[in-house]
């Protein structure tokens, strides 16, 4: 058996440490997730999601715990090797898709692909691949600000699985977006997923989005719970 995507070990991380106003966010959350395995992160505001999935994606680091990715132990890691995984093999997304406004939504996708060293031509294949496989390829010469709110969020979408990760990390994805859209929005990115086998966390408010995924955890008192009731860690 294939080792886990990801691993999240006894994850721990304190903010304001040794002061008054102290506030530990995340204490012991575990979590493993499997390729081609999406798992809703359920949790109220300020609970701490965003940490777990920074934590998870490398640009945070814990207090105490373990991150592996693909079998390899984080931990210790030298900051060039952490951004060579995350450009490598970590694809984020975001409330808000925070595109390049001056760069077309193929620029968009192209962008990150010739920073990780892939040749032009292949990376321009590789976005309008995916583009199509939105349903926006028409769409591909015009600017963000030229693009509907759910237009934008597929190009995030396509950027972030430009460079073919094995992991996906969604922050609120479609939390910006009317329930309408939303729906449409995160049905493509679903999509998207299954057609990759990527393994897949996202935060997301949407009860009923969220039971759309293999599996739902909640993020109670810092700690990853199982929606049957049983902790993950």
């Amino acid at each position: 058996m294939s080792d886990p995507v990801l691993e999240l070990e006894a994850i721990s991380k304190t903010y304001n440490k040794g002061r008054e106003n102290e506030v530990r966010v995340l204490d012991g959350a575990t979590l493993a997730l499997e390729r081609g395995e999406m798992v809703a992160l359920v949790a109220p505001s300020g609970a701490g999601k965003s940490t777990l999935l920074h934590i998870a994606g490398l640009l945070d680091t814990a207090d105490s715990g373990t991150v592996r990715i693909g079998g390899e132990d984080m931990t210790g890691l030298g900051d060039r090797r952490r951004t060579m995984v995350r450009r490598g093999d970590v694809g984020f997304i975001y409330q808000f898709h925070h595109l390049l406004p001056e760069f077309s939504a193929l620029e968009n996708i192209v962008l990150p692909q010739l920073a990780a060293g892939t040749a032009k031509a292949e990376a321009e294949a590789r976005a309008r691949e995916l583009l199509e496989r939105v349903g926006i390829a028409p769409r591909a010469g015009h600017r963000p600000a030229a693009l509907s709110g759910g237009e934008q969020q597929r190009v995030a979408f396509c950027r972030a699985l430009a460079n073919r990760p094995r992991l996906l990390l969604a922050d609120e994805p479609t939390g910006n977006l009317d329930p309408g859209t939303s729906d449409q929005v995160f049905a493509a990115l679903m999509d998207l997923v299954r057609e990759t086998g990527l393994a897949a966390v996202i935060a997301t408010h949407n009860l009923e989005l969220a039971a759309r995924m293999d599996r739902v955890v909640h993020l109670e008192r810092g700690a990853l719970v199982a929606e049957t009731g049983e902790a993950e860690g």
